[in-house]
Formats: C-alpha cells, sequence, structure tokens
C-alpha cells in the first residue's frame, strides 16, 4: 500500500461569530487557503492536483451547491481539478483528511488538498415548503448549529437534544463538576495565551485582508476568539442549558468562523513536486453512539484506530482533543486514564479558546499537531473530536 503525508498546511484565523469575518462569504473563505497552498508552492502545477476535499457542516447558504468546488475554482485552480464537500459535522474537515488519504493509499491518486469551512455568522435562516395547498402557516429554522427540520420519529427513538444539552448529559453520567469543567476551561485559555505570545500558531496562519465599508482593509492575521478570564469570573456565569446547569458559554467552544487546507501526497508526487513531508497518515477510524451523549465520541474512536494501527496511547506525544465542551473533553480524557491536566492534551489550548468553526476545526487539530511535532521532534500525534448525532472521529499522524 502506498503512504500518504501531509505536506503543508494553513488556516485563516478563526474569527468570533459577528466578528472580524462575519462579512467574507464562506465560499470566498475557503479559497483563501486554497490559494495559499498554490502560493507558497509556485513550482506546483495546480492542474495535477486530482481532488480537493472540503468539509462543511452547514451547506445551507452560500456554502451551499458545493462549496469545495466552488472555492477552488475562485481560488484560481484550474477547471479540470474536480472538487467535492463531505459532512461529517464538527469530523467533517478531519474526514476529509481521511477520505483524501485513502484514496492516495490506494493508488488512485497522488495528489490531493483536504480541509474545511464554516462561517457560522453567514449561517442563514430557511424555511421549508407549506405541508399542504395554500397553507399559511410556516416556520423559520436557524442552520447556526444543531438541528433542524426535526423527524418526529428521530425524536422519539433518540431525542433531540441541543449541543449544550448533551454536554449536560455526558457531565452528569460520567460525573464531570462544574469546578472541574471551568477549570479545563481556563487552562485552555491560558495555554493559547502563551502559545499566542511565542508565536507557535504562525506556520499554520494566513493573513485574510477584510474590506471595510469605510477606510483601509483590515488586515485579520490572528485568531480572535481567546479571552483573558479567571476562575472567578467563569464561576460567576450561568448555565445555558439551565441556571443551575454546569455547562456555561465560558467552558464551551465558541460559534466561528474559519477555514483550512492541507496538502497531501503520494512519495511519488513529492518527489515529482519537490514537496516535503510534515507527517505521514497512520490511520482513521470513526465510531457511533448514543446521540444524546455525542460528547463522548471520541473515546470508541480513539480506541478504534488504536486497534486498527496497532498503536497505544502511550505512543501519542500530542493529542489534539477538540474541546466542543470542558464537561465532554474531560469525560473522554478520563476514560483514557489521561489526567485532566495532561501536558500532551492540547499542549496550546484548544477551541474553548481558539474556537469552533464546525467544518474546518478537524483539519485545524491535524495541522496544529503536525507543527508541534515539527517543533518538539515527537513520533506520534492522535487527532479526535466528537460530532453532532452521536459520533466521533480520530486520526494518527507521525512525523516524517
Amino acid at each position: 500500500m502506498n503512504q500518504a503525508f501531509i505536506c503543508d498546511a494553513v488556516r485563516t484565523p478563526f474569527g468570533r461569530f459577528g466578528g472580524t469575518l462575519a462579512t467574507v462569504r464562506a465560499d470566498d473563505l475557503a479559497a483563501l487557503p486554497l490559494k495559499a497552498l498554490l502560493e507558497r508552492h509556485r513550482g506546483l502545477n495546480p492542474a495535477l492536483i486530482d481532488d480537493v476535499i472540503l468539509g462543511c457542516a452547514n451547506q445551507a447558504g452560500e456554502d451551499n451547491r458545493n462549496v469545495a468546488r466552488m472555492a477552488l475554482l475562485l481560488a484560481g485552480l484550474p477547471e479540470t481539478v474536480p472538487g467535492s464537500t463531505i459532512n461529517r459535522l464538527c469530523g467533517s474537515s478531519l474526514d476529509a483528511i481521511g477520505v483524501a488519504a485513502r484514496a492516495i493509499k490506494s493508488g488512485e491518486t497522488q495528489l490531493m488538498i483536504a480541509g474545511g469551512v464554516e462561517s457560522m455568522s453567514r449561517a442563514p435562516f430557511v424555511m421549508g415548503k407549506a405541508e399542504s395547498a395554500w397553507s399559511r402557516s410556516m416556520k423559520m429554522e436557524d442552520t447556526t448549529i444543531g438541528w433542524r427540520f426535526i423527524n418526529p420519529l428521530m425524536k422519539a427513538l433518540y431525542g433531540v437534544d441541543s449541543m449544550p444539552e448533551t454536554a449536560e448529559n455526558v457531565a452528569q453520567e460520567f460525573g464531570i463538576s462544574r469546578a472541574d469543567q471551568d477549570a479545563f476551561a481556563l487552562r485552555s485559555q491560558q495555554r493559547t495565551a502563551l502559545a499566542q505570545e511565542k508565536g507557535l500558531f504562525a506556520e499554520e496562519l494566513i493573513s485574510v485582508t477584510v474590506s471595510q465599508k469605510r477606510g483601509e482593509a483590515l488586515i485579520f492575521a490572528t485568531d480572535e476568539h481567546p479571552r483573558s478570564t479567571s476562575l472567578e469570573a467563569l464561576a460567576k456565569l450561568k448555565g445555558v442549558v439551565r441556571a443551575d446547569g454546569s455547562v456555561t458559554a465560558g467552558n464551551a467552544s465558541g460559534v466561528n468562523d474559519g477555514a483550512c487546507a492541507l496538502l497531501l501526497a503520494s512519495e511519488q508526487a513529492m518527489a515529482m513536486h519537490d514537496l516535503q513531508p510534515l507527517a505521514r497518515v497512520v490511520g482513521v477510524a470513526t465510531a457511533g453512539l448514543a446521540p444524546r451523549i455525542m460528547g463522548y465520541g471520541p473515546a470508541p474512536a480513539v480506541q478504534k484506530v488504536l486497534a486498527q494501527t496497532g498503536l497505544t496511547l502511550d505512543q501519542m506525544d500530542v493529542i489534539e482533543l477538540n474541546e466542543a465542551f470542558a464537561a465532554q473533553a474531560l469525560a473522554v480524557t478520563r476514560s483514557l486514564g489521561l489526567p485532566d491536566d495532561a501536558p500532551q492534551v492540547n499542549p496550546n489550548g484548544g477551541a474553548i479558546a481558539l474556537g469552533h468553526p464546525l467544518g474546518a476545526s478537524g483539519g485545524r487539530l491535524a495541522m496544529t499537531a503536525a507543527y508541534q511535532l515539527k517543533r518538539t521532534g515527537g513520533r506520534f500525534a492522535l487527532c479526535t473530536m466528537c460530532i453532532g448525532v452521536g459520533q466521533g472521529i480520530a486520526l494518527i499522524i507521525e512525523r516524517v
């Protein structure tokens, strides 16, 4: 079997909901990291890229009609290069990497781009068609995050808990206290602040020029979701599900905008295009579980990918675990036998600080892990995340 290598990886800074990137269309946003990859590899003939696979969770607004294909054309890739958009909700771009890697390993492709995009600020309201002739009733649905157009049978069989409700379910079922959630959230913010101060995200970040209604364009170059806080400030926040709940805006990930892209190649393609590998894609696995505790999804997914690859958790020098909620992140780490403050888990912070633009987050995990291995000389990294409607995904990469 061929091997698949990540040769480069870039992303936009992640914007806050309604923040700096809110004026940028999702298809334009997705085009930015694609264009950046081409600019960083001017000797690469883009016509030889076999496929572009982007993840996107919404696809109800300007990201409709196969945003991957639209983005690659907007980025200036030849019209002969195909593109496909996949949707595994939060795990979409991590899954895109897995799909691209499998295609290379099988020998069907040599050179691929994988990534993802999400503009949660620009997610539209949508309205279904009338259920009967002359109907005067209508219902508006918000597509930003979570359920819409609910199937009554799905609700009866599995429930349709909102994302924060699933986190409360996990907190209750696995005994995760509010204090421990807030402590985890504070560590995420502190680790991200230190990483930003040291410039540790510089290799993966590209700057975005954002037009303004008045004056010169704004150069957006730093993630804007991180914020300074304290345990005292976090403790004052009320629960988002219920007033006495443990899940708050402070110990949950953000609602964000962002895009990412990774260049993957076979050994043959690397030699042909003079590419240097960052990491080898070792394996990827997905798992399912009850939708009401979807946040626990990384636990079975990790066990599955470890069994698939024959590796152990002790061999993972870096673990990038998407922090959808502190409650689910702690339930996962504890199930894996890791301490709450494990230094190898999100060493530069996670989604609670950096934000979580759904379709782009998985790619962000993979590139952050790859660059961390490069800096520290570690060998293996595990990237894993929970997925709405009850799934988990896990990917292992190896520094080369």
